[in-house]
Order: structure tokens, then sequence, then C-alpha cells
């Protein structure tokens, strides 16, 4: 027997009254976890992995589905470093700032590609190129310092070595 909102088996779910069909995959991720409070974690990565970041009226949308209040929300949300609350950039340079890697210079790599690109961690550039993010230990520590590019790793890298690396990045 179908819950509501659901549909019958084989007919297809009900439009979201917003016209937005992402909101309606966020809902049927809702429902999956049966709007259980303590599915938090699970529903907030449902609604990224739909929305590509987590905006205020998603964010929102969860509380109240989910019966709780903005502030833990948010708090969840800004508490973990791989949720995002802006859409990223067609790239992203993500700097492990774990003990080794800072130890061999992450912390003077991310400084230069702040300077080079205007931009601070966790935020993207002007143009929507280049999103800056830090990681915490990537697990790599006999290759420090580890940058990602995009989703590939590079090993004992430099500034100067990031910097060339995401030039293309940048555009004209």
């Amino acid at each position: 027997m179908a819950t509501p909102g659901e549909g019958a088996p084989g007919r297809a779910a009900p439009e979201h009254p917003s016209g937005d069909g992402r909101l309606e995959a966020l809902d049927a991720a809702l429902r999956r976890h049966r709007g259980r409070p303590d599915a938090l974690l699970e529903v907030l990565h449902a609604a990224q992995e739909i929305f590509g970041f987590l905006a205020e009226e998603v964010l929102l949308h969860v509380g109240r589905s989910l019966r709780l209040p903005p502030s833990r929300v948010y708090g969840v949300a800004t508490f973990y470093n791989l949720f995002r609350l802006a859409p990223a950039g067609e790239h992203t340079c993500t700097v492990c700032m774990g003990t080794a890697c800072y130890v061999r210079g992450a912390g003077e790599i991310l400084a230069g590609v702040r300077r080079a690109h205007g931009v601070s961690v966790g935020e993207t550039t002007a143009d929507g190129r280049i999103t800056l993010a830090v990681a915490r230990c990537v697990g790599t520590c006999g290759s420090a310092p580890v940058v990602a590019f995009d989703r590939e790793v590079g090993a004992g890298q430099t500034a100067e070595g990031v910097l060339a690396r995401i030039r293309g990045w940048a555009g004209p």
C-alpha cells in the first residue's frame, strides 16, 4: 500500500506544487527516512546531491519536514566541511591542512592561491571558475603537501606548482 504522497506502484509520483522536480526528489528522500529527525545527516547529503549545495530555502524545508529548528539544521550543515552553502565553481582546489601537509608548506600554498585569485577558503571566484577549499587530512601524509585539483590528488605540491596548475582554470 502506498503511503500518502507516494502514488500507486507503477505510477509517477505527483509533481511538487512548486514545479521544481528537485524538491520532489528531496521530498522522496524525506519520505524514505520517514521524516525522522535523526536522519538529518542523510537528508542533508541527499539534498546536496540533488541541488549541488544547501541553499537557505533547502535548509528551511529540511528543518520543517524533520520538525527541527533552523538553528539545528544550519548548525549541522556548517559543522561538517563536506556540506556547501553556496554553489561550487567549475573547478575546486582543495588544500590539505593536516599536520604533515601544514608542516611541509600547505599554509604557503593556501596563501598563494588566496592572493593570486582573490578568494578565501570556502568561496568561489567572482567568475565562478574556482572554489578554494581545505581538508583537514586526506590520509596521504607521506606525500605531503597534498592538493586535490577537482578530484585528482597531487602529491608533493609547491605554491608555484599549484598556481601553475590552476592558471588554466582561471580563463582569459
